[in-house]
């Protein structure tokens, strides 16, 4: 019986899916939507909010557990108890929605985009990686 067994074991270890909805969770707060498949969003979800919880109460205790939930990226944690946590003060609750986009073509994996209520939309994409940047010399030996 599962009797009060809750979430999904995603065909992982329990290490490999702490990590993986550590990995999920920063890259939410980062970007303010992501997408992902139907079930990790949904598990997602809870720990989300819990996360935003966290920073609407403000105290010192509460940051050092959001700073050991997020794989201890401050400037992460500082998001959360500034933007996010002024952003959401007055709301009591469900600060996350998940959209259903479809099926993946490799698997038809039924795929979601997961994001924040009254998300910011220039944070999508911001400090994602490394940026190739070229020269303007470059572009003009390319076009003559």
């Amino acid at each position: 019986m599962r009797h009060r067994m809750s979430g999904r074991k995603l065909n992982r270890t329990s290490s490999h899916r702490k990590a993986l909805f550590i990995n999920m969770a920063a890259a939410l707060i980062k970007h303010e939507q992501i997408t992902t498949t139907l079930p990790k969003a949904k598990d997602l979800r809870p720990i989300a909010d819990r996360l935003i919880t966290l920073g609407k109460r403000g105290t010192l205790h509460a940051r050092r557990q959001a700073l050991s939930r997020l794989g201890g990226d401050a400037k992460l944690v500082d998001k959360l108890f500034t933007t996010l946590s002024e952003r959401y003060g007055d709301r009591r609750g469900g600060y996350t929605r998940v959209l259903r986009a479809g099926f993946r073509y490799g698997d038809s994996a039924p795929m979601a985009v997961i994001e924040l209520v009254d998300r910011d939309v220039d944070a999508k994409g911001q400090d994602s990686g490394p940026v190739q940047e070229t020269d303007e010399a470059e572009e003009e030996a390319v076009v003559a």
